[in-house]
């Protein structure tokens, strides 16, 4: 613990949450003015921005106006829509210093119940706005359990969610009877089919959860906690933060998010299934991986994990616009990936030396 810190934290100080995470921040702040401007996330943000750059040149050497077209350029954003949305929240758990391993099969679940008969039924009687409810309260509820079981039950983060994971698929499977439920709520097809301004109204929901998720982590409370929490949980314990408690919260938000996303894929696909949001856990930690939010937790950015979603999503939509194989596809992932991750750890081991 740094000795800014430890002071704040004596006795007869006055110890806040705030007043930890200030400190710690002067610090990194202070280490990137002495590493450099290589070391700041303006930094890491423009690395991303050039690697996207790039994938969007080899997109239109390979592909030219097919993949350069506006239709595509939406298409990769509808397509990174619901991924980027579970994406915000895994920024959030991840950066708290925890792991989300159920989100994409929350999200499954959350799908199926919101296009139970019983649930149309009551939209088509009242409002379909019913359905986006049932669904959040859903991915909610999910995380709940999440949180109290990582926060309260002391079950390794891996473990809780891993079991998460399982049991929502099934149970998915068993209120679906491993059939697909189709939306008949007309309200509802023709919200999520409609564009505003040309654009669809999934990468809008998409670009507003991402910009809620920046103001809570960079603007609020909540965000400063979150890196205190995942920074130095001990230091934040002292602090005067209640960390179990917003470690639940966090689990929490993850689970909403999953619950928006199910209502996305609900309202793209039309039809609820428990094969909804397979392997997206997946796709989303990678995202939040390559954006730069440590794994290790304490730092988090939420421009970065949007970088990281449409890297993922450009690299598809140029592998498919070349019939490359998508075995090839999951290598170039993979590559991505662990560059990603060995770079945070260059970064952190320079941060090290620096202070």
């Amino acid at each position: 613990m740094s000795e800014g810190v430890e002071r704040s934290l004596e006795p007869g100080g006055a110890a806040t949450a705030d007043a930890v995470v200030v400190t710690e921040r002067a610090q990194s702040a202070s280490g990137d003015e002495r590493g450099g401007l290589l070391h700041g996330p303006a930094a890491r943000n423009l690395g991303l921005v050039i690697a996207l750059a790039l994938l969007c040149v080899v997109g239109v050497v390979t592909a030219g106006d097919r993949f350069a077209s506006i239709d595509n350029i939406l298409t990769i954003l509808r397509l990174a829509a619901i991924t980027g949305v579970l994406s915000i929240g895994m920024t959030f758990v991840i950066t708290g210093g925890g792991i989300d391993l159920s989100v994409g099969s929350v999200l499954g679940l959350a799908s199926v119940w919101a296009s139970t008969l019983a649930t149309q039924t009551m939209a088509q009687d009242t409002h379909w706005i019913v359905m986006v409810f049932t669904a959040l309260l859903v991915g909610v509820a999910c995380g709940l359990v999440n949180g109290v079981l990582v926060a309260y039950g002391n079950v390794v983060a891996f473990i809780a969610t891993l079991a998460m994971m399982v049991a929502a698929r099934g149970l998915a499977e068993i209120i679906s009877n491993r059939q697909t439920q189709r939306v008949k709520v007309q309200g509802f097809l023709d919200f999520f089919r409609d564009d505003w301004l040309g654009i669809p109204v999934l990468v809008w929901i998409f670009a507003l959860v991402s910009a809620a998720g920046w103001v809570l982590l960079n603007r609020t409370t909540f965000g400063r906690r979150t890196l205190a929490v995942g920074g130095n949980p001990e230091a934040a314990r002292l602090a005067g933060i209640k960390v179990k408690r917003h470690t639940m919260y966090l689990y929490a938000l993850a689970g909403l998010t999953a619950g928006i996303g199910g209502v996305m894929m609900l309202g793209r696909t039309t039809a609820g299934t428990s094969t909804n949001g397979m392997l997206y856990e997946l796709d989303a930690i990678a995202a939040v991986v390559v954006g730069g939010t440590l794994l290790a937790g304490g730092r988090g950015t939420i421009v970065g994990t949007v970088f990281g979603v449409l890297i993922f999503t450009t690299l598809t939509n140029v592998f498919t616009l070349n019939n490359l194989s998508i075995s090839a596809q999951a290598i170039a992932k993979g590559v991505i990936i662990v560059g990603a991750v060995l770079l945070q750890q260059r970064v952190a081991a320079r941060s090290r030396a620096g202070t």
